[in-house]
C-alpha cells in the first residue's frame, strides 16, 4: 500500500513539475517580448526603475521556473533525494520572491495610474522630435492605437508647440486621423487635424484605449500568476512528503 501511495505520489510530482516548467516557459516569453517589443511601450515609463525592471524580473523568474521544472521531473522520475531536497529549498526561494514582487506591485500601483502617466508625457514629450526616444515612442503608441494623449487632445494644451510651428493649436501630428494606423499611413486631412477640427483628430486617450485593449490579457496574467503559485506550493509539499517516503 505505501508502495503504491509513494508511486502515485512521484508522478503527481512529475504532473506539477511539468506545469512549472510550463508556466516557466510562458513568463520567459512574456519577459522576452516586453523587453524586444518593436511598439517600446517600455519607454513610456522609462523614467520609473521599477516598471523598466519588472520586465528583467519576469524574465528571471521565467528562466528559473522553466529550469526547475525540468530538474523537479527528473528528481521525481529518479526518486533522487538530494536532488527533491534542492528543488525544494529553490521552490521556496523563488515562492518567497514572487510573493515579495506581488506585494510591492500592490503597494506601487499608484504608478500606473492615469494621473501618473498624464504627468510624465505633459513632463518629457517634445512632440514631433523622434530623435527623443520618449517622444517617439509616444507618437508610435498614439498612431498604432488611433487615439491621443493620456486622456485626449487636452493633455497636450501644457505642452510647448516648437519654436517654428505657425500652427494654432497644441495638437500633435500624431493625433491626426490616418487611413492607415501606421507612420507610412495618410493622413485623412492633416492640416484640418493641426489646427483642431475635431472630426479629423483621434479624440480618445490612451490609457482608455490601451486598458480595453490588454484588459482580457492583464485577467489571463493575473490568473496564470495565481495558478503558478498554487502549483509550486503543491510541489513543494509532494517534494517533502516524496523526500520522506524514499528509502
Amino acid at each position: 500500500m505505501e508502495g503504491d501511495c509513494l508511486s502515485c505520489m512521484k508522478y503527481l510530482m512529475f504532473l506539477f513539475n511539468f506545469f512549472i516548467f510550463l508556466g516557466g516557459a510562458c513568463l520567459l516569453g512574456v519577459g522576452i517580448w516586453v523587453i524586444v517589443d518593436p511598439t517600446g511601450f517600455r519607454e513610456i515609463v522609462a523614467a520609473n526603475p521599477l516598471l523598466f525592471t519588472g520586465a528583467y524580473i519576469m524574465l528571471a523568474m521565467g528562466a528559473m521556473l522553466f529550469l526547475l521544472g525540468f530538474l523537479g521531473c527528473c528528481g521525481a522520475i529518479r526518486e533522487n533525494k538530494c536532488l527533491l531536497l534542492f528543488f525544494f529549498m529553490f521552490i521556496l526561494l523563488i515562492f518567497l520572491a514572487e510573493l515579495s514582487a506581488a506585494i510591492l506591485a500592490f503597494i506601487f500601483r499608484e504608478n500606473l495610474t492615469r494621473e501618473f502617466f498624464t504627468k510624465e508625457l505633459k513632463k518629457h514629450y517634445l512632440r514631433n522630435n523622434d530623435t527623443d526616444v520618449f517622444s517617439s515612442t509616444w507618437n508610435s503608441v498614439m498612431i498604432t492605437f488611433a487615439c491621443c494623449g493620456v486622456n485626449g487632445p487636452e493633455d497636450f494644451e501644457a505642452v510647448p508647440l516648437l519654436p517654428y510651428s505657425s500652427l494654432e493649436k497644441a495638437t500633435p501630428e500624431a493625433c491626426c486621423q490616418r487611413e492607415l494606423q501606421s507612420r507610412e499611413g495618410m493622413f485623412v486631412n492633416r492640416e484640418a487635424c493641426l489646427t483642431g477640427v475635431e472630426r479629423f483628430q483621434n479624440r480618445q486617450g490612451c490609457y482608455t484605449v490601451i486598458l480595453n485593449s490588454f484588459e482580457t490579457y492583464v485577467y489571463l496574467a493575473g490568473a496564470l500568476a495565481i495558478g503558478v503559485l498554487a502549483i509550486e506550493l503543491f510541489a513543494m509539499i509532494f517534494a517533502m512528503c516524496l523526500f520522506r517516503g524514499i528509502q
